[in-house]
């Protein structure tokens, strides 16, 4: 990962009040609440953009410690997951499916937090997603805007999720869904119907 992505990466999870800046060794975290410097070795960085689960997870449970990272996840509305839902859904409508999925995943983070997602977070928002696509006759619970929008929601949450694309032979249907967790959103099988999943994307625009 290119140096300014690094740090884009680390200041996804900073808190509000802390600044990230390259250094010739590493980082320099600036936490202007308490009006003090928080040093990043170039190996820390790199652990943390490029490491290992456990080494990403030792870097940000130090940046937890010293008051520089985000410690609680927030959670979505119902209203809020609606209006992403509508709004994802007049964009694949305007753009196409294709176009629209280029563009919206540009917004997702590549960091994803080094504990896993909980299979509580995952539910409550696919229990909000399936209230606001089954109950609107614009969305008709169409599966790539709640896909879609779920992946965007649950990365910028800072949570791993993987969009999958899958296609169905006899008779050939597309089905979108994104797992984490354990769960899918929505159902990778709807009514029982197995799809072979042609595309999945874990990472921004790929």
């Amino acid at each position: 990962m290119a140096a300014d992505e690094a740090l884009e990466a680390v200041a996804e999870i900073l808190s509000p009040h802390c600044r990230v800046t390259r250094m010739s060794d590493g980082a320099l975290i600036a936490d202007w609440r308490r009006t003090r410097f928080l040093g990043m070795t170039t190996a820390d960085v790199r652990k943390f953009t490029d490491g290992s689960p456990e080494e990403r997870a030792e870097v940000v449970t130090g940046l937890m410690r010293a008051g520089c990272a985000r410690t609680r996840r927030r959670h979505r509305t119902d209203t809020e997951v609606g209006l992403w839902l509508r709004g994802v859904h007049l964009l694949i409508r305007t753009m196409g499916f294709g176009r629209a999925l280029r563009l919206l995943t540009l917004a997702v983070p590549d960091y994803a937090r080094a504990d896993p997602p909980g299979p509580e977070d995952v539910a409550r928002l696919k229990r909000a997603v399936q209230s606001h696509s089954r109950g609107s006759w614009l969305l008709d619970d169409d599966c790539k805007s709640a896909a879609v929008t779920a992946f965007l929601l649950l990365r910028r949450s800072g949570l791993d999720a993987v969009l999958h694309v899958g296609v169905r032979e006899h008779p050939f249907a597309l089905h979108a869904w994104t797992s984490s967790g354990g769960l899918c959103i929505p159902d990778a099988d709807p009514r029982g119907h197995a799809f072979t999943p042609v595309l999945s994307i874990s990472r921004a625009g790929r």
